[in-house]
């Protein structure tokens, strides 16, 4: 019989040696993609093997390949490193290997996220009463909130989306900013409202939504039964930070019977900072949300989270109708928020996470970010680079001298250098048709010595690139 005490703790030692070696290992992996399928692809046994012997393997052949994404001079994407005790949680939410599904196959897992979503609606500023649902990221999180404002706006409208499908159903409007993140176009198209019911709004130099604009396209069609609203709303643009004027925006699209959501994937993070709350001023207002808890809280991936100001109409949305997974009268289960049924039991993380930081820990984790990311704009600038955006929460784009085909040949040969160098990890974005360094600072572990350490890294690039 296996020993799982010993097998664990060789998994639990290895996680620990890495995770202690990321103030020095390089960031960059130092096997790409295809040395790492080389090292496990390697041919399937016949037969059963030992699985101490499976799991040596694996940590041998993967290693070469592992990103220092959880460290603290990774500014890649929007990703942050997860907290120790988020990370110990989820090593014993595999271990214990519960479903969460609802009460009945896991009570634990269950009032985990119960009480952990409790607190979310806390620390971001929405309704106590707003549903929640502990989903994957992003992406799902904007897709429930997303099929929550169907449902209910075609029953409101007189149509059973969920009987009749959206054959003959009113066709219904979205309405979102210029800058909306992709994972809005991508719900639409799972859900089967398509790209083609987007209406775009204007932004400003920024990215936020320009709520005159909001306006004009409101008022180009009344929303009624026949003209079904959704606005989309943004909190936290990728590329900038910027975050749309939610209060004035959602306000509006109220007085045009439109219902809101906003794709809060990191901004909404904003709301539990007493010094950078005023950014999400009538967050609260909404209909739905939808936010990150690998990202700015630093959970392990992955963890996302989506709200809906109307518990019932989520589940709704969501929730099996007839089936032996459903049990009559009984109140809704935590699977009942989301589109998954076999669900890992990720809350156990977002408890842990929320109990080491505290709202005073969470407040310090969002703000020593937003410095940092103010510290490599400032730095950056002053070494003669264009900081491109308005700094105000963690992200930086940098532009490497001026517009055109040259000025992006050499932004991408910068990045490519500083990845290589193995200081720090920035990645390239396109923005308004310009090549740009983007810089996330989303991490607890970073330091001013990292930033510092990788600004430098930044302009030993830039001189190589000459």
């Amino acid at each position: 019989m296996t020993d799982l005490t010993a097998l664990f703790t060789t998994a639990a030692q290895e996680a620990a040696r890495f995770r202690t070696a990321l103030e020095t290992r390089p960031v960059q992996a130092p096997a790409d993609q295809a040395d790492s399928l080389r090292r496990l692809d390697v041919t399937l046994p016949h037969a059963p093997r030992d699985p101490a012997e499976v799991v040596e393997q694996l940590i041998d052949a993967a290693n070469p390949g592992l990103m220092s994404t959880p460290g603290p001079r990774y500014f890649g994407f929007v990703i942050g490193g997860a907290l120790p005790a988020a990370s110990a949680a989820d090593m014993l939410a595999v271990g214990w290997d519960q479903c969460a599904f609802n009460g009945s196959l896991s009570p634990a897992a269950a009032a985990a996220e119960q009480a952990a979503g409790g607190w979310l609606k806390e620390l971001l500023g929405m309704p106590s009463g707003a549903g929640v649902g502990f989903v994957t990221g992003a992406q799902g999180a904007n897709t429930v909130g997303l099929a929550s404002a169907r449902h209910h706006l075609l029953r409101e409208a007189g149509w059973d989306q969920e009987a009749k499908g959206l054959w003959g159903a009113p066709r219904m409007r979205i309405i979102a900013g210029m800058e909306r993140h992709a994972t809005i176009d991508r719900s639409l198209r799972l859900l089967g409202l398509g790209t083609d019911s987007l209406e775009e709004v204007g932004v400003d130099g920024q990215g936020a939504m320009d709520v005159a604009d909001l306006a004009r396209v409101l008022r180009s069609a009344p929303a009624d039964r026949d003209h079904p609203t959704v606005v989309c709303l943004q909190a936290g643009n990728v590329n900038t930070g910027a975050v749309d004027p939610l209060r004035a925006a959602t306000e509006l699209a109220h007085e045009h019977a439109a219902w809101v959501h906003v794709d809060g994937a990191f901004g909404l993070w904003a709301g539990a900072s007493p010094s950078l709350r005023h950014l999400i001023d009538g967050v609260e207002l909404a209909d739905s949300w939808g936010c990150d808890g690998h990202k700015w809280l630093n959970i392990p991936y992955d963890s996302g989270f989506a709200f809906c100001s109307r518990p019932e109409v989520q589940t709704a949305a969501m929730s099996y109708t007839a089936s032996y997974l459903t049990r009559s009268g009984a109140a809704p289960g935590a699977a009942d928020f989301t589109a998954e049924s076999s669900r890992r039991a990720r809350g156990f993380a977002v408890w842990a996470g929320l109990q080491e930081l505290g709202r005073q820990g969470v407040a310090d984790l969002v703000d020593t970010c937003c410095r940092h990311a103010q510290r490599f704009a400032d730095r950056l600038e002053a070494a003669g680079l264009d900081i491109v955006n308005d700094v105000v929460l963690n992200q930086v784009l940098v532009g490497f001298g001026g517009s055109g085909a040259e000025a992006d040949a050499t932004t991408d040969a910068v990045i490519a250098r500083v990845q290589q160098d193995g200081t720090c990890w920035m990645g390239g974005t396109t923005w308004r048709g310009r090549r740009l360094m983007r810089i996330a600072v989303s991490n607890h572990l970073t330091t001013t010595a990292d930033v510092d350490a990788s600004v430098a890294a930044v302009l030993r690039a830039v001189g190589d690139a000459a």
